[in-house]
């Protein structure tokens, strides 16, 4: 049985603020170019090959897509922004989100090599986590990608999901099939994974160079 189970509460358009990072709602006007630039360093690609749309061929036709995908609830996307020097570096969403079970997806994740392994990348993580367990009240937080796609799942065992399984010809996307990897963290998981994440991004964790001194899964 399941003792005083509250609704959770949908994701707000507020920002997120880290140490190295700030989360903001997606503003077109503001963050459009910006984003552009910034996926425009991956001269080949690579980052859209697992999404199921892009690679965009002109500003113009990214930004019609982000003005679509900005009024949107679910996905809810948000613009990743470096705190250092206020340039936005990608793109994250809440999505699939279940109040009336506590159940909320993290996708739609896309990191320009300025972000890709790098302390501000995991800490967007964390406070998304941390918004999702200890302000909106959700039970479980679901992350899920192509199965062929190494690198997010890889990602997601780092950051301490477990993987459930995968689910076979899930979905045909790019004239490709999809056969879909799915992992989770539960609210009774979160305490320890929230120690481990505030232990790791601590700046006395790294070096002048920016290197780690202990691993996240040292910490886990």
């Amino acid at each position: 049985p399941i003792k005083n189970w509250v609704e959770a509460r949908a994701p707000s358009r507020s920002a997120m603020l880290g140490h190295y990072c700030k989360i903001e709602p997606l503003n077109v006007a503001v963050h459009a170019k910006a984003l552009f630039n910034s996926f425009a360093k991956d001269n080949e690609n690579l980052n859209w090959t697992y999404m199921p749309y892009g690679p965009f061929t002109s500003f113009e036709k990214f930004n019609l897509w982000l003005v679509d995908i900005a009024k949107e609830n679910d996905p809810l996307f948000y613009s990743l922004i470096n705190k250092k020097n206020n340039v936005v570096v990608g793109l994250a969403s809440y999505l699939r989100i279940n109040q009336d079970q506590g159940v909320i997806e993290v996708g739609h994740i896309h990191f320009s090599p300025n972000l890709q392994r790098t302390a501000m990348a995991t800490e967007i993580m964390f406070l998304m986590m941390l918004r999702a367990f200890e302000e909106l009240g959700y039970r479980r937080y679901e992350w899920k990608c192509d199965a062929l796609n190494e690198k997010s799942r890889k990602a997601a065992l780092r950051l301490g999901f477990t993987f459930e399984g995968i689910f076979r010809q899930a979905a045909i996307y790019k004239g490709r099939n999809r056969d879909t990897a799915w992992y989770s963290i539960t609210d009774s998981e979160w305490p320890q994974l929230k120690r481990a994440f505030t232990s790791w991004l601590k700046p006395s964790n790294f070096d002048a160079q920016g290197h780690q001194r202990m691993s996240l899964s040292e910490m886990l």
